[in-house]
């Protein structure tokens, strides 16, 4: 492993100086040492672009103002809410982490990563972030905008996927920390800063980057090498089938739906009924029932490309079919896959 010499507080007094004046400064969850908005915010910013998360966070921050309405909510009202951003796991663990941060620590969010990595979905570059942003800790985050910014300013061209590996670079990034703790928030906001605005996976803008004098990636002429990680999972593809079946009138229609369970494909959501075959579906239906068959759906999961495909029938209201589920005509409120919950706008409009 080679990498650049500097001191380290050469790379962090640099990047501090870029990011108040170049950084981002605008964004919703920017400005606040409330570890609750820093943790929602840095919950949803995982796998999600900030274009997208911003209407989501105010939603959420109108709708739970604090740790303590988000932990007294339902757990239909929070998925609900979080329908549609994906990574659903995501929402379960915000929820169980709030009830935790009431029950464990009255309400008020431990003030070290160590113990806010006890807690359900904060892994240690988000218990890092929090720790930064809200206490002043010397704590390291390494996000992937983290991960290509050191990789590639340090030369590390180590797989990451190997633990070894990434536990080195977190002891190359504490390194590199300031070391007043008062500088830590602009810090961590520089790093993701110039992760997602400058030092980018593709065509990287060098040009602008505070630290690209030493940059070994950039005086290496390949700075799209880096990070290295070679375990990658493969995508798969799946073809599924859904049961739309709606009572009448349509204006005013229940929906016939199933709770998923708590592992696998839309896990705890409220759906449609799934299906893994065309004729298992049809076997569900009453052999009165008219069915309607809707275009095929694409729909893309984090490794599994969906293709769906969705039969419209009208039942009366008091039919039962001999599948889990219910009538529900509550279905705005639930918490359903995006797909679903489009399919069933489009019927309503």
């Amino acid at each position: 492993m080679s990498g650049a010499s500097e001191p380290p507080a050469s790379f962090a007094a640099r990047l501090l100086r870029w990011q108040r004046q170049h950084g981002r400064h605008g964004l919703p969850w920017q400005g606040t040492r409330d570890p609750y908005r820093v943790w929602l915010s840095e919950i949803m910013l995982q796998q999600t672009q900030v274009a997208t998360v911003q209407g989501y966070f105010a939603r959420f921050i109108q709708r739970f103002p604090d740790v303590a309405a988000l932990a007294a909510a339902s757990s239909d009202e929070v998925m609900a809410l979080w329908s549609g951003l994906g990574y659903y796991s995501r929402a379960r663990n915000l929820h169980q982490c709030a009830r935790q941060v009431m029950e464990r620590f009255g309400g008020q969010f431990p003030r070290s990563a160590a113990l806010l990595q006890t807690l359900p979905g904060i892994g240690p570059s988000t218990a890092a972030a929090i720790a930064a942003f809200c206490f002043g800790e010397r704590a390291a985050i390494l996000d992937g905008n983290v991960k290509r910014v050191l990789t590639r300013h340090l030369g590390d061209a180590s797989d990451l996927a190997v633990v070894a590996n990434a536990r080195a670079l977190h002891a190359r990034a504490l390194a590199l920390l300031p070391a007043d703790s008062a500088d830590m928030p602009a810090y961590t906001q520089g790093l993701m800063d110039l992760g997602a605005t400058v030092c980018t996976p593709r065509q990287p803008q060098c040009g602008r980057c505070p630290v690209a004098a030493d940059c070994t990636a950039r005086q290496q002429g390949r700075p799209e090498s880096y990070p290295v990680k070679t375990r990658k999972l493969r995508r798969s593809a799946q073809t599924l089938w859904l049961l739309l079946a709606q009572t009448l009138p349509e204006a005013q229609s229940a929906c016939w739906l199933e709770k998923r369970p708590a592992k696998g494909i839309w896990a705890g959501l409220h759906a449609l009924p799934v299906f893994d075959s065309r004729e298992a579906l049809l076997d569900a239906l009453p052999a009165s029932a008219s069915v309607a068959w809707l275009p095929p759906l694409a729909h893309a999961l984090t490794h599994k490309d969906l293709t769906l495909h969705t039969a419209r029938v009208h039942l009366p209201a008091t039919a039962r079919l001999p599948i889990a589920g219910q009538w529900r005509r509550d279905w705005p409120d639930l918490g359903l896959p995006a797909p679903m919950r489009r399919l069933l706008q489009q019927q309503q409009a």
